[in-house]
């Protein structure tokens, strides 16, 4: 099988959710990050220098076996049977869909104020997001988490659903998004020790190393001061 993900130069949970489950479960696949001009022709074109047809315009995009396949949802269902991180049965399916939307809606609550030019307005759009969107919709995850014994969001075994979460938080405990505190994340224990096991699995170990955003002598663990930078 043919396959190649197509996504920018970045650790963002969008495209990990599907990178992960083929390298955790060795299965080849082309890790492709296109440039500036490459991407420019794409947005332009509608495709790639190659040919690679980008449907809507926006990444990621998997090719498969020569198919393009665009949204994060459909290629993380994807890589995820592939890879053994997305169940057969449809309830569970479900469930895991359910967290990775709610990734997916965490994520848009955060879009405005990315977007937003004024440096105060800004400021006040995050202090509003760290007081109550952001603890609300983590408290919605961490009842979930707490409701299956497993220490997983779904079954007994890490999911997509689990992968997207831990992107997530790796991405705003980060520091990387100004005025967000990674503090903000300390009061959901499970999602913490969520988070602390994903960055524990070898395998994730060996990917995050082998990419270019994770220093060998750093922590796995969540700390308050410095965590775990993703």
């Amino acid at each position: 099988m043919d396959i190649k993900i197509i996504y920018f130069d970045l650790p963002f949970w969008r495209a990990e959710i599907s990178r992960l489950p083929l390298f955790i479960a060795n299965i080849d696949f082309e890790d492709f990050r296109p440039s500036d001009d490459e991407w420019d022709y794409a947005k332009e074109n509608g495709k790639m220098k190659d040919g690679t047809i980008i449907p809507f315009r926006e990444l990621p995009v998997l090719l498969i076996n020569g198919e393009s396949i665009a949204q994060t949802m459909a290629i993380a269902r994807i890589c995820g049977k592939l890879g053994g991180m997305y169940p057969e049965d449809i309830i569970e399916a479900g469930k895991v869909d359910q967290i990775v939307v709610a990734v997916e809606n965490i994520n848009a609550l955060l879009s405005p104020s990315m977007k937003e030019s004024d440096p105060l307005r800004k400021k006040a759009m995050r202090k509003e997001l760290t007081s109550n969107e952001l603890p609300t919709y983590f408290g919605y995850l961490q009842d979930i988490l707490s409701a299956n014994s497993s220490d997983w969001f779904v079954g007994e075994n890490m999911t997509i659903a689990d992968l997207a979460v831990w992107s997530l938080l790796g991405w705003i405990a980060s520091g990387v998004i100004d005025d967000i505190s990674a503090e903000v994340i300390q009061p959901f224990e499970g999602l913490v020790k969520l988070y602390n096991q994903i960055n524990k699995n070898p395998r994730v170990k060996e990917w995050k190393i082998q990419t270019y955003y994770y220093d060998k002598d750093q922590s796995d663990e969540y700390a308050d001061d410095i965590p775990d930078s993703i």
